[in-house]
């Protein structure tokens, strides 16, 4: 169901609610008990109007609603966080009306619902990963009678697109399927993948997801920029395969030319590199071979509350670096390793020499001593200001400044390719 669809125009508060609390109107039985699976404030979405409307419509018909926020990997929210995630409907809830997040290293808030076998993975994998995969996912999943996947869909340097079924796994999953996953989308790299609607990633997802028994629907959105343009409501893969080719329309930049510097201003929603990451992977493709590009963000002050311990260790290097001495890296997290390779960009390694195809800076508040440890470089943020960079791009200089959603691919199709270094 298009609950509304708008390239072009943004879609109002008003008219969202309206068209929400239409397609809920005939949703919701008074014994079922509803989970709505939500993002966390990392990603861009009216999440309070959306969180109004359900609240509003579903809570006075069903036995219980409770909404579960997907972390992923990414801390837990505070309090206020939450409030301001949620907006004013957060203050006073119903008493049928519960908020979760997920711990996604909690053994006891997980559940196992099956394997992905050797052979599958190797299949699906189309012969880069031959693992088990334990499908863990937690527990509430299996404990609701229904389930409202609630999920903005932009290009996604993991899995292709976000959204779908993404809530799920890595959403709301086990530590396995959140390795397994991003290390897969790291061996393909993410030129090659980020902006591809049916990936691996994506196949392995759908494999997982089938084992879940759970009745669900999804609430697919759509942004250009903080402006919703698409909203589709229904089975959960419909749903987000509509979202998906919108948002190939809208969050995909085209450019003529790659640039030899290119700025990437990371907006406030990235409290730490492990989610500002976001800045490189979706504005790699554009950086030409040998240029840099510049992760502009002062508010920024350390790596990862989840994975900085490893990335301390780690350090950012091309996939190859890891490849070439597995036997030394395998025991790390195989997702830290995957945000390491995707924040350094591709490149190669060989006979014992690491060369990067881009330069990648942080100019944020990490220490330089700190940069210079974990293999990236540094600039002191207080002697940038982007603003002085602006709308240069005829001498190969690029600013974005909100990066992190839209995608940047040159025109003629091409991507940086490792096998072409």
């Amino acid at each position: 169901m298009i609950l509304s669809h708008a390239p072009g125009r943004p879609i109002p508060e008003a008219e969202l609610k309206e068209k929400l609390r239409e397609a809920l109107a005939g949703i919701g039985k008074r014994k079922e008990r509803w989970l709505a699976i939500v993002p966390d404030d990392t990603r861009t979405l009216p999440m309070p109007a959306i969180f109004e409307v359900l609240v509003e419509v579903l809570a006075p018909k069903v036995k219980e609603l409770s909404f579960l926020v997907a972390l992923g990997t990414h801390p837990p929210m505070t309090e206020d966080q939450l409030r301001s995630h949620f907006g004013p409907a957060y203050a006073e809830l119903p008493g049928n009306v519960r908020v979760f997040q997920h711990a996604w290293d909690d053994p006891a808030a997980l559940a196992l619902i099956g394997r992905i076998s050797r052979e599958e993975m190797e299949e699906i994998s189309r012969g880069l990963l031959r693992v088990e995969v334990e499908v863990e996912i937690n527990r509430l999943v299996l404990g609701y009678d229904r389930i409202l996947i609630v999920n903005p869909v932009f290009p996604h340097e993991v899995i292709g697109f976000s959204g779908g079924h993404k809530y799920f796994f890595p959403g709301v999953s086990g530590p396995r399927m959140v390795h397994v996953s991003h290390w897969l989308g790291a061996l393909i790299t993410n030129p090659k993948i980020n902006g591809h609607k049916w990936t691996p990633v994506r196949e392995m997802v759908e494999r997982a997801a089938s084992l879940i028994p759970t009745p669900r629907l999804g609430l697919s959105l759509v942004l250009e920029g903080h402006d919703l343009v698409g909203m589709f409501l229904g089975k959960v893969v419909e749903a987000w395969e509509a979202a998906a080719d919108l948002s190939a329309q809208v969050n995909i930049v085209w450019v003529e030319r790659p640039y030899d510097l290119v700025i990437s201003v990371a907006p406030g929603m990235y409290r730490e590199l492990w989610t500002a990451g976001k800045c490189m992977y979706k504005l790699e493709p554009v950086v030409a071979d040998g240029g840099t590009l510049i992760i502009y963000a002062p508010h920024i002050r350390e790596i990862s509350p989840t994975h900085g311990k490893w990335l301390l260790e780690v350090g950012y290097h091309v996939r190859d670096y890891f490849l070439a001495q597995w036997e030394k890296f395998e025991r790390y997290p195989w997702a830290v390793l995957a945000h390491s390779t995707h924040v350094k960009g591709i490149g190669t390694y060989r006979n014992g020499m690491e060369r990067p195809r881009i330069e990648v800076v942080l100019a944020t508040g990490i220490p330089e001593e700190v940069c210079r440890k974990i293999n990236l470089g540094y600039r002191d943020p207080k002697s940038l200001d982007p603003g002085e960079f602006m709308e240069r791009e005829d001498e190969g200089i690029l600013v974005v400044p909100r990066a992190g959603e839209m995608l940047y691919r040159l025109a003629d199709g091409t991507v940086p390719d490792i096998d072409k270094l």
